[in-house]
């Protein structure tokens, strides 16, 4: 009774992967799910959720592949980016180097 029975569950295909770059570089998550025009999609990066703006490109490729293009990195965006889709969730760890690797 609750309308959500002509929803096909969507779930996760193939997850997130942790990604490694160096500062003002771009850096894009891919998430694959079971069915296209998934709803209920949402991105987080250090548990604050994410908005499609010039900063985060949120798009979708196939149908079923969901991507997140986050534009000139810095330190402060270190940390867990996380992909849900209704109860499922991926997550990966983004990691930036900084371009001064002299004092290393």
């Amino acid at each position: 009774t609750d309308g959500l029975f002509t929803e096909p569950d969507v779930t996760i295909v193939s997850g997130l992967k942790d990604m490694v770059v160096f500062e003002g570089d771009d850096v894009t998550f891919r998430c694959q799910v079971s069915h296209e025009n998934a709803r209920d999609v949402e991105w987080k990066l250090q548990d604050v959720a994410l908005q499609n703006n010039e900063m985060n490109e949120i798009s979708v490729e196939k149908g079923k592949i969901h991507t997140l293009t986050l534009r000139k990195v810095t330190e402060q965006d270190i940390g867990t980016v996380t992909f849900r889709v209704g109860p499922h969730m991926s997550t990966a760890e983004l990691m930036v180097k900084g371009k001064s690797l002299c004092d290393v």
